[in-house]
Order: structure tokens, then C-alpha cells, then sequence
């Protein structure tokens, strides 16, 4: 299996102190070895980092941790593979365009029989399951929204009910953005904390770190972080439940 984080803010906010527990977990505190990826949004645009090398013996993955790149949006995923080989190809998140939007996901989990799976004009790229259910997914958009939405927040919806098809074939925790929404798709393992005022502080499971968020933020800031496995061991999470899904907004659940 793999591991997912995502980040939704109301403000450009690194994500710094929860990627460098995820790092850990890309070969020294879990077996997620084959392949680390992050995106982060600016406005429409999405910058992507990936490495098919373990995430804890990448240098670039450790700027990343070190370096505070600021995103209101931004997804992550470490892998272990079971479905195609290992490499850059076949590293999480992908990213396609739809409606002059880039659209980014990554998905934790295995499926079987997804070869059938209509993808129409959105071609995966690599081999895996995870690339060929997110051009179903942005297939079935596309047919149910011959134009572009009036709108997206219906769409996500849409795509939520969707997911049950691909629940149908095995394991498919899912995170999906497009720079101002994120989607979380939940059958087996998913958990999500929302930080506002008042902030306290926070210590990471999977390394000696931690971070008094109060001197790092303003009043105002909303920032919610969604994870496959609880990051912090001193912060309550929201654990979801089999085919549930959260649709978020600049940090705020819809």
C-alpha cells in the first residue's frame, strides 16, 4: 500500500512539518519505498516534484521538507508498489487538465479488473491501476459535463458518487484537487485534522520534531491536513469511516 497527505488553507501556507513525517515513512518508519511525489498549487498553476528513489534517501525531498514552498492546496503520496513497475511514470500525484484546470491526485490502495475501466480521451501514461482510475474518473466528468461547469462543487460531488465504482474493485483511498477544492475518498484508512485559532502545539509520530503553530500563523488561518495514518501523536484526528467521502475548500469541510 501507499500513503496519501494532503493539504487545503485558507492562506499560502508550507507544509513543511507534515511532509517531513510523511518522508520518514518513504522507507525508514514504513515499507513506502518506491517513489514519493508532491504538488503544490499556485493559483491554476501546479509545480510537481517526484522521485521514484525512497522519499527518506531523496535529497529533493528533503528540500522539500526544509524548503517553505506556500500553497493553499497541496498533494503527496509515498508508494509502495503492487501495480507497475517502479519508476517516475508510475509516481504519484498525476496531474490532468479539464476545463483549463489542472486536476491532481493520488490514490492508496490495489485494484483488480481496472483494465476495463473507459478512459476516452484522458490516456494514462504509466502502468498502474491508481493512473487508470484517475483518467476514469476525469472521463466520466467529461461525459457528464460535456461544457465546463457552472458548478465545481457539484462536480466533486459527481465525482464522489463515481468512486463507488471503483470501490467495487478493491482498495481506493483517493485525494483529489484542483487547486481550490480537495476530495477525500475513504474505504479502508483516511484521517483529516483541521488547525484554526486558538493553535497549540504539535509533535510529529515518526520523528523528534515539533512546531508551536501559534507563532507560525494568524488568528485567521484555516489549514487542514488530510493524511492515510495520523501525523502528530498529541493532536485529536477525524478518522473516516468505509465509502465516506469530505469534500474541502481553502481548509474549511463542505
Amino acid at each position: 500500500m501507499c500513503e496519501l497527505l494532503g493539504m487545503s488553507a485558507n492562506v499560502p501556507t508550507d507544509i513543511c512539518f507534515s511532509f517531513k513525517g510523511l518522508r520518514e515513512r518513504g522507507g525508514r518508519t514504513g515499507p513506502h519505498k518506491d517513489g514519493w511525489g508532491v504538488a503544490f498549487y499556485e493559483n491554476k498553476g501546479v509545480c510537481t516534484f517526484k522521485d521514484p528513489q525512497p522519499s527518506y534517501e531523496s535529497e529533493i525531498a528533503r528540500l522539500i521538507s526544509d524548503y517553505p514552498i506556500k500553497s493553499k492546496a497541496v498533494v503527496a503520496h509515498v508508494r509502495q508498489a503492487n501495480r507497475g513497475r517502479v519508476s517516475l511514470e508510475n509516481t504519484h500525484p498525476f496531474s490532468r487538465e479539464l476545463w483549463g484546470r489542472n486536476w491532481t491526485y493520488a490514490h492508496n490502495g490495489q485494484l483488480s479488473g481496472y483494465a476495463d475501466l473507459p478512459t476516452e480521451r484522458f490516456t494514462p501514461v504509466g502502468t498502474t491501476d491508481s493512473e487508470r482510475a484517475f483518467c476514469y474518473l476525469l472521463s466520466e466528468l467529461d461525459k457528464r459535463y460535456p461544457n465546463r461547469p457552472t458548478s465545481r462543487k457539484a462536480a466533486f460531488r459527481f465525482v464522489a458518487k463515481k468512486t463507488g465504482v471503483l470501490r467495487k474493485l478493491g482498495v481506493f483511498n483517493m485525494l483529489l484537487s484542483d487547486g481550490e477544492y480537495m476530495l477525500a475518498y475513504c474505504t479502508t484508512k483516511l484521517h483529516w485534522i483541521t488547525r484554526r485559532a486558538p493553535f497549540g502545539m504539535a509533535r510529529l509520530s515518526d520523528i523528534d520534531v515539533d512546531i508551536d503553530f501559534d507563532k507560525e500563523t494568524t488568528p485567521n488561518d484555516v489549514v487542514t491536513i488530510i493524511a492515510t495514518e495520523p501525523l502528530t501523536c498529541n493532536e485529536q484526528w477525524h478518522k473516516m469511516q468505509p465509502g465516506e467521502s469530505q469534500l474541502f475548500k481553502y481548509g474549511e469541510a463542505l
